[in-house]
């Protein structure tokens, strides 16, 4: 179904109106874009083809003043051999086709016109078709992006997720209960050599001790 009813409609519409109230504005943004693109095209198509008029119109044209001038010419070659008739039905030649050169100049002036007014509708067409392609490519981004979320947001709430977050909570759990247990003997075998660095510098300091006792019971 067609979304406008002639090249006006589009020329005059609000993208922003019919994206707004679109259910699916992606694909009504595809819509907008395909039905502007053809009407483009079939308006181009027109333009070209009154341009095509335009110069079958203008050779019209010059060849009809081409003719006038010869009539002109005769009337005045029968009048330099004295043969006014002649002359007088020269000219009427010649009046009937400048009648016609004016109704043709008057056709290629409403041609003109046309072409004109096929210019600035060609013109904003093309800009309403650029903006709905930009937004297109606004509305794709958006789209995807909200679908991430959405996977996103589905990811999250997964159980299976869940369930694999607790096993890793689990394990480390485990993991910092055997670094705990590895940490503790640790200490327990340095407290054990601690207390035996201890009874050796007793022991130490007990010969010593002694060993002046003696000294000074010999002097």
């Amino acid at each position: 179904m067609s979304i406008f009813s002639r090249l006006s409609d589009i020329i005059n519409s609000n993208i922003s109106s019919l994206l707004d109230k679109a259910e699916n504005p992606e694909k009504m943004i595809r819509m907008v874009i395909q039905e502007m693109e053809e009407t483009l095209v079939e308006v181009r198509s027109g333009t070209a083809k009154v341009i095509a008029e335009k110069k079958t119109l203008s050779r019209r044209a010059e060849q009809l003043k081409k003719q006038a001038r010869d009539w002109e010419g005769k009337a005045e070659l029968a009048l330099s051999k004295g043969r006014e008739d002649l002359a007088k039905a020269a000219l009427m030649e010649k009046s009937n086709i400048t009648a016609s050169v004016e109704i043709t100049e008057k056709d290629l002036h409403k041609l003109d016109e046309t072409l004109d007014k096929l210019s600035s509708e060609i013109e904003q067409l093309q800009a309403k078709l650029n903006d709905a392609r930009a937004r297109q490519k606004t509305i794709v981004i958006r789209t995807k992006a909200t679908e991430s979320r959405v996977d996103v947001n589905r990811q999250l709430n997964n159980y299976t997720i869940d369930n694999a977050m607790d096993k890793f909570e689990y394990y480390e759990k485990k993991i910092d209960q055997m670094e705990g247990q590895m940490d503790s003997a640790h200490v327990e075998k340095r407290g054990l050599k601690n207390e035996f660095d201890e009874l050796e510098k007793e022991e130490s300091i007990d010969r010593e001790l002694e060993e002046l006792k003696n000294k000074l019971k010999d002097q």
